[in-house]
């Protein structure tokens, strides 16, 4: 482990280097996080050796499991009340169908091009099917973007790392010798059921417990930025009362929770809005910071070009192919298919679970934590490149539509006046 002067001096740099050179990233090809994860790999293991934490080091899994936590319920306060109320067949089309269909072509591709036992090729499949919450933050904030879209993928990020975490856990528990009781069924509903469950009853109670304005309560005169601390306080503690129960899953109860806040109390969502935006993108970058100082050029380049193969058909067949089947049959057109099918980068959650994998010292688990890592590291570059045009592609194409709609509306006005 680095020391921590050293740790907090680099980072703290580079907090400062990224703000400068935010608004030249905006208009170059790369994002800030891309930027980022490469910053982290020339001072890290593979660079000069400046930060060398340690793939199996308490610090990096306890870091990512925060920016998961802050991450996913910052977008949970951002899914808006009457989209859910609307909108929620198609994000539950891509977690009911397309992310077991993304987890099943990853695992052939593994298995065909690997050579991977088909346990293990289900555990890299499980590891890849979830959407990163991070990366399409950029999509999902965008005003521009139609809210179906935004409404779609962030609900979808927000859940789909929670629903893998069971996966990589049943699979990790058929390749380790001492489980030889496991039940995976059971531990599956049982850790998906807990959270939806805790989180639901976390995020309500939050609600009633935050006083409302006028109420006469010597807490009723609350500021702003202490709702917004409120709010950060349930993120952690309900996360935290979720994992203490048996199988509980904290990162499904924190996604709720917040969802319930969220529609429930508006006036704690709009507190933390700004406030939050600060501390989610500190927590961002010093997380793709630390993932980029754990790479090395042998780790990423070891399975030659049959690691290059998963990653090409991980990015333009698994994903794409399970959106489209997903998506038949509703009234989404074909680029939108295309654009959702695009942007399901891999990101903290796939690295996170896959430090797990790596602790739990399996075997093959240095070979699975190496792939996880190079198809996280060639979306974070080749989405974050995308990000910007492809937001911009799909606002233009809807604002020539909603123009060519409204047009249209005038024009059948005008007749019918004649």
């Amino acid at each position: 482990m680095p020391s921590f002067d050293a740790t907090v001096l680099i980072l703290g740099l580079l907090v400062m280097v990224g703000a400068l050179v935010s608004g030249l990233a905006r208009r170059s090809l790369l994002s800030l996080t891309a930027l980022f994860v490469i910053a982290g790999f020339a001072v890290g293991t593979g660079g000069a050796g400046w930060l060398d934490f340690g793939a199996r080091s308490a610090f990096v899994q306890d870091l990512s499991f925060v920016a998961l936590i802050v991450i996913l319920f910052r977008d949970g306060l951002e899914v808006e009340r009457e989209m859910l109320q609307s909108a929620w067949h198609i994000p539950l089309r891509k977690l009911v169908l397309a992310m077991p269909i993304t987890l099943t072509i990853v695992a052939l591709l593994a298995r065909w091009l690997l050579g991977l036992t088909w346990t293990e090729s289900f555990l890299v499949g499980a590891l890849l099917s979830p959407t990163d919450p991070v990366l399409t933050s950029s999509i999902v904030t965008n005003a521009r973007v139609p809210r179906l879209i935004r409404h779609s993928l962030n609900l979808e990020s927000g859940l789909n790392d929670g629903l893998a975490l069971p996966a990589v856990l049943a699979f990790l528990a058929a390749l380790s010798p001492g489980e030889r009781h496991f039940v995976w069924w059971h531990f599956v509903g049982q850790n998906v059921g807990l959270g939806l469950a805790l989180g639901l009853a976390c995020g309500w109670l939050a609600s009633m417990l935050m006083p409302r304005a006028g109420a006469r309560s010597i807490t009723s005169s609350i500021p702003s930025h202490q709702k917004s601390l409120f709010a950060l306080g349930v993120a952690f503690a309900t996360y935290g009362v979720t994992v203490q129960t048996p199988k509980g899953n904290g990162f499904i109860a924190t996604f709720v929770a917040a969802i319930v806040l969220s529609v429930r109390r508006p006036d704690v969502r709009a507190s933390f809005a700004a406030p939050a935006e600060a501390l989610v993108e500190v927590v961002k970058l010093s997380v793709f910071v630390v993932f980029g100082s754990l790479l090395t050029v042998d780790a990423l380049t070891r399975e030659g070009w049959a690691a290059v193969g998963l990653v090409a058909g991980t990015f333009l067949l698994a994903r794409p192919v399970a959106v489209w089947a997903a998506l038949a049959g509703t009234d989404t057109d074909a680029p939108t298919r295309l654009f959702m099918g695009w942007f399901g980068p891999r990101g903290v959650a796939s690295m996170t679970f896959a430090l797990i994998v790596l602790d739990r010292q399996i075997p093959n688990g240095t070979r699975i934590f190496d792939i996880t890592a190079l198809v996280v590291f060639c979306s974070i570059i080749v989405h974050g490149i995308s990000d910007t045009a492809g937001a911009n592609w799909i606002a233009a194409r809807s604002e020539r539509a909603a123009n060519a709609g409204a047009r249209s509306s005038a024009r059948a006005s005008s007749v019918r006046q004649l």
